[in-house]
């Protein structure tokens, strides 16, 4: 289910002090990028995404096959860096980004 301008607008306030937390080459998606995506959308929900790829097209292009293969959605781009999220049906919230930052 496509996120809302409203939750996109949430999880950009909360993805704004996130550092990244994968980093994809020139190797594109590995086997082990997609394993600690895999791991880090489990645990943290939301997390950014560092992208460094110099082609803006070839940087989007990565960007869409990440969130097919990830099964999460682009919330955010700016520059080399993406934010998505990917809704974990039993979050830890202690890990959760999005559990952590709700009042």
């Amino acid at each position: 289910m496509p996120l809302t301008n409203e939750q996109k607008k949430e999880y950009k306030s909360i993805g704004h002090h996130l550092k990244p937390v994968l980093t994809v080459a020139d190797n594109g998606l590995t086997e082990g990028v997609l394993a600690e995506l895999d791991r880090a959308l489990n645990d943290h929900e939301l997390i950014k995404v560092q992208l460094r790829i110099v082609e803006r097209d070839a940087r989007q292009g990565l960007l869409e096959e990440l969130c097919k293969a990830g099964r999460c959605e682009l919330v955010q781009t700016i520059g080399k860096v993406a934010l998505v999220y990917r809704k974990n049906s039993k979050p830890n919230r202690q890990l959760s980004n999005i559990h952590r930052n709700q009042a």
